[in-house]
């Protein structure tokens, strides 16, 4: 049983990681985070942190056995550095949902196993594999490498006029997957929890707007039917329940209507706390923080309730420089990362606004 007291050790020293570590504080936890970037954020909020690479094995062991239970906030853990955990700590998530998040052919295929829609798709592995996958799944569609893409890193989009052989050059001949084009409407997601012993809870639906592929704003509610949300509640359950998942996780959904009628089609999804759910940090009982330590805990899940009409919006780059503004306003959550440097595409900080609900 891990109580108050025990430690949290967490892979990753990022916002994702500081923000994991913040709620473990408030819930009487200790933490330790293990990133190889000196300067993580995480870091400054954490009990006890460790500097070394996730391929460094005698530190790894060393951190496994300093904490309770292990996770992480970021699904892209090396395959080895997830088995030395797994071996010396409770992990949770388990290594079969990194192994199938992190790779998504794999992810699109065990998806379409459970009988949930999913874009057509097709592994590529060479220029001719590209042809073929063209010719049977058309254009307009994206090739995207199988691992390591975020934020619309590591995909092109290949439309009529494109030629397939520069786009297998622009995704660095990787080994890919090629998905067609989803006709959306617009983009919304579902962030859940599940615990070991089954428990499962669910935020409401949000819509997401991207900007230069990075989340822009969320909103919530998403203004679909009833019956959408609690598919999309259903389609959350059943994947989390097939990984036998324990933690939050994320499903990305497409939302497309025809004739009226609404369905929802899988993207991908995350094994992890997710952006989409920052809303929850002042716009929910229970931020998606505090129920992903809940569920990694054993420790009853948290009440998913909103609070009013939401809106997220993400702060990229200098958008945090308007920190004082957003204080001043009345309703506005603001959470700055503290990350010293900004950049372009980077970023720093989120703000939560909550609405009276619409009579």
């Amino acid at each position: 049983m891990i109580r108050p007291g025990c430690t949290l050790g967490i892979l990753g020293g990022g916002q994702l990681g500081r923000m994991i570590a913040m709620a473990a504080a408030q819930l009487g936890l200790r933490t330790h985070i293990y990133a190889p970037d000196e300067n993580s954020p995480a870091f400054e909020v954490a009990t006890e942190f460790t500097i070394a690479a996730y391929e460094d094995e005698a530190n790894l062991v060393r951190f496994a056995k300093a904490v309770d239970v292990v996770t992480y906030e970021f699904e892209n853990v090396p395959s080895e550095t997830a088995a030395t955990l797994s071996a010396h700590a409770l992990l949770a998530p388990n290594a079969q949902a990194l192994a199938v998040s992190q790779d998504r052919f794999l992810e699109k295929s065990f998806i379409a196993g459970l009988g949930i829609a999913v874009a057509p798709f097709a592994p590529v592995s060479t220029e001719a594999e590209l042809a073929e996958a063209l010719e049977r799944i058309g254009r307009p569609a994206v090739l995207k490498t199988r691992r390591f893409g975020y934020d619309g890193k590591g995909q092109v989009k290949i439309t009529p006029e494109t030629d397939p052989a520069a786009a297998w050059e622009e995704i660095g001949r990787a080994a890919s997957i090629l998905e067609g084009f989803v006709p959306f409407e617009r983009e919304v997601s579902v962030v859940a929890a599940r615990t070991a012993a089954g428990a499962f809870a669910a935020f409401d639906l949000c819509a997401n707007e991207h900007r230069y592929h990075i989340l822009d704003t969320t909103r919530v509610p998403a203004g679909v039917s009833p019956e959408t949300e609690e598919q999309a509640f259903r389609i959350a359950r059943s994947i989390a329940e097939a990984l036998d998942y324990v933690g939050v996780i994320a499903v990305e959904l497409f939302l497309v209507t025809e004739d009226g009628t609404e369905r929802l089609v899988v993207n991908e999804i995350a094994p992890r706390v997710h952006n989409s759910g920052h809303w929850t940090l002042g716009g929910a009982t229970t931020s998606q923080f505090e129920q992903h330590v809940r569920a990694v805990c054993g420790w009853p899940l948290g009440d998913t309730a909103r609070l009013g009409r939401v809106e997220m919006k993400n702060l990229i780059g200098h958008d945090a420089d308007a920190w004082e503004e957003i204080l001043a306003e009345p309703g506005a959550h603001l959470h700055l990362y503290g990350k010293t440097e900004a950049r372009a595409g980077r970023k720093m900080g989120h703000v939560t606004r909550v609405f009276p609900e619409a009579s």
